[in-house]
């Protein structure tokens, strides 16, 4: 046995790959094929890896960045696409692979058609409606986190409540974040936690990165429809940056990782005691600021003369009640010397005006017997009586004749 098969081609497992590679590349060169993008990944050189799959099969891709660097569209999870390449080997795994010279897009998969259609369908019900969406509370004390108990997001999570050492309780309900399992565990997870604990002030709902394949639990309908009828607040932190999910769409809050949503539970909380840590300070500064002016005043006192010897403030304050008496009696004086000479002019006026001083200089007032005065002589016809005052006394008159000018 063994010296037959020293007779034969012995290959080294590079020559084997190499030889394959030769053998696939020149019969597979050029070939168009078609399939949905999976495992989609854009590293920092511009390369792109994928797999491309059907309903039974899939094949590694990979497009090196001067050939995606003329691609008009972003090649992503779930999408349909028709490339050209070259079947070969990589030699170093000897994994089997598509070189992919050019790539167009046929049309979204079917799992980005379920999704845009889910999601059309929830936004016209109102379930991302901004206005029923409820705030996260300012001081959370206790938060659930709905998750798998060993992906990376509890990781990342309690590394996060670690670095703030935050004295927030954190419970964990452990479900599955990928498979057929993962909706219903994720759905009862989030009832389970409004029905049976009342305390918990938020709810973390999420997992690591992933294919969209391995996302789709949170893209579920009965999974958005359970965020929505929650009475907790909930965050939904699903993926990476790029990736959203219909829980994102449903939730109160979409952080962009899982360490993100912590970040802003916990940031509500630092942020409200740095400004009570503010407040207090400036309080603080304020009763200091008040006690040292109470305390340059009193100060300012105890050095006054009067404050050492309290019969000088008496005998000020009798030395100015004698000046202001003193005072008083001169405007007193003052005032009615003042009424005495504006009483004697408006006598003098009024002696001027009076009748009386009329009469005295030798006129008379005639009037009829009723007391009305007569002013002209037409008013007044022969044979009447009239009335003539005089400085001292009156007369009874007859008038004989009535001359009027």
């Amino acid at each position: 046995m063994t010296a037959s098969l020293s007779e034969e081609k012995i290959y080294t497992v590079t020559e084997l790959n190499t030889s394959s590679k030769i053998l696939l590349e020149s019969k597979f060169s050029g070939v168009i094929l078609d399939g949905e993008i999976s495992n989609f990944k854009k590293y920092s050189s511009g390369h792109l890896y994928f797999s491309l799959k059907d309903s039974h099969s899939q094949i590694s891709a990979v497009m090196y960045s001067f050939k995606a660097a003329g691609l008009n569209f972003k090649p992503e999870d779930g999408m349909q696409v028709r490339v050209r390449g070259t079947v070969t080997v990589y030699p170093v795994r000897g994994s089997y692979q598509i070189l992919t010279d050019k790539m167009a897009q046929k049309g979204m998969g079917e799992l980005r058609k379920k999704f845009e259609e889910l999601k059309e369908k929830l936004k016209a019900e109102g379930l991302f409606a901004q206005e029923r969406k409820r705030a996260l509370p300012a001081l959370p004390q206790k938060i659930g986190v709905v998750t798998s108990p060993t992906g990376a997001a509890i990781r990342d999570i309690l590394t996060v409540l670690a670095r703030r050492f935050s004295n927030v309780h954190l419970l964990l309900y452990p479900v599955a974040v990928q498979g057929s399992s993962a909706k219903g565990e994720i759905v009862a997870a989030i009832q389970d936690l409004n029905a049976h604990f009342e305390d918990i002030d938020v709810i973390i709902v999420g997992r690591g990165g992933g294919s969209l394949e391995d996302l789709w639990a949170f893209n579920e309908e009965e999974v958005a429809r359970a965020i929505f009828a929650s009475r907790i607040p909930i965050i939904s932190a699903v993926g990476h940056e790029i990736d959203w999910m219909i829980s994102d769409f449903v939730a109160d809050k979409r952080a962009a990782t899982p360490s993100v949503a912590a970040e802003i539970v916990l940031g509500r909380k630092s942020e409200m005691m740095k400004r009570i840590g503010i407040s207090v300070k400036r309080i603080s500064a304020a009763l200091d600021n008040g006690f040292q002016r109470l305390e340059t005043r009193l100060d300012s006192v105890i050095l006054r003369p009067y404050f050492r010897e309290p019969k000088l403030f008496l005998a000020n304050f009798e030395q100015n009640f004698d000046r202001t008496f003193e005072d008083l009696g001169s405007v007193k004086e003052k005032m009615f010397r003042k009424y005495d000479d504006s009483m004697e002019k408006n006598i003098s006026r009024l002696k001027i005006l009076s009748p009386l001083g009329t009469l005295s200089r030798g006129y008379a007032i005639a009037s009829f017997p009723d007391g009305r005065i007569l002013k002209e002589a037409g008013d007044v016809s022969a044979g009447e009586n009239i009335n003539v005052v005089l400085r001292k006394g009156k007369l009874d008159c007859e008038v004989k004749a009535s001359a009027p000018e």
